[in-house]
């Protein structure tokens, strides 16, 4: 029985057929669809970064400087009210905030108390989320000129660069640990006092930020209080 060959496609395949008014219409709503899509997450892109700008910038009033020091319940209130009132004329004077709490707010696991001082920062930067700066002063320590402000005295960058320590050992007099050589003023969010034996954490300035809070946390982490050492959290900063 014979079958015979399929029919050989041609050579020369008729046009494509023309699209349907209906399929252009379609497209054509796709792709306003897709600008209208397009438009709608600019919109919120836009809405989201000014609501974030909004959060994030420091109400009216807010102080750029935050004075703390932290009492011992035990001290002479007459002392502590002085201490208190030398504070206060200095930040009114300047528009500072004055945070006063007691070493005994804080529990410090055992260690000695004075390692308050790290959580009563930590504590004046959660109560003063917008404040830049955080001046932590020993209450056996006096303001005498009150006249200089933080921020432009010493927290300015150029202030800081004329300031700084280059390149010196960090405990005198031969630290292996040198200061750096090269910082911009603008960079630094510590600025710390030093005496004859070392480091000194009675006095210094934190600006407000991460690292501030990465800085208090990690100092004041149990395994550095439970080393005993000779000067508590001043020894540990070393």
């Amino acid at each position: 029985m014979h079958f015979a060959f399929p029919p050989r496609k041609t050579s020369n395949p008729p046009p494509y057929a023309r699209a349907s008014r209906s399929s252009n219409v379609r497209r054509k709503q796709l792709q306003l669809g897709g600008l209208i899509a397009c438009g709608a997450l600019v919109f919120l892109y836009l809405l989201t970064r000014l609501f974030s700008y909004a959060s994030t910038r420091a109400p009216s009033g807010t102080p750029q400087a935050v004075i703390v020091t932290v009492f011992d319940p035990d001290m002479d209130q007459k002392y502590v009210d002085r201490i208190k009132e030398n504070r206060e004329y200095y930040a009114r004077r300047h528009g500072y905030a004055t945070f006063f709490p007691n070493s005994t707010d804080y529990d410090v696991d055992g260690s000695p108390q004075s390692w308050a001082l790290i959580p009563a920062m930590r504590h004046a930067m959660s109560l003063n989320p917008y404040s830049t700066f955080f001046f932590h002063l020993s209450p056996h320590s006096l303001i005498m000129n009150p006249s200089l402000s933080i921020h432009s005295h010493i927290m300015a960058p150029k202030r800081l660069e004329a300031l700084m320590l280059k390149d010196k050992p960090v405990v005198p007099p031969d630290s292996v640990i040198h200061t750096f050589s090269h910082l911009k003023g603008e960079r630094v969010d510590l600025v710390l006092t030093q005496d004859g034996e070392g480091l000194c954490q009675e006095s210094f300035i934190l600006r407000q930020g991460d690292w501030a809070k990465f800085f208090l946390d990690s100092w004041f982490d149990p395994l550095y209080r439970s080393y005993n050492f000779q000067k508590a959290e001043g020894h540990a900063l070393v």
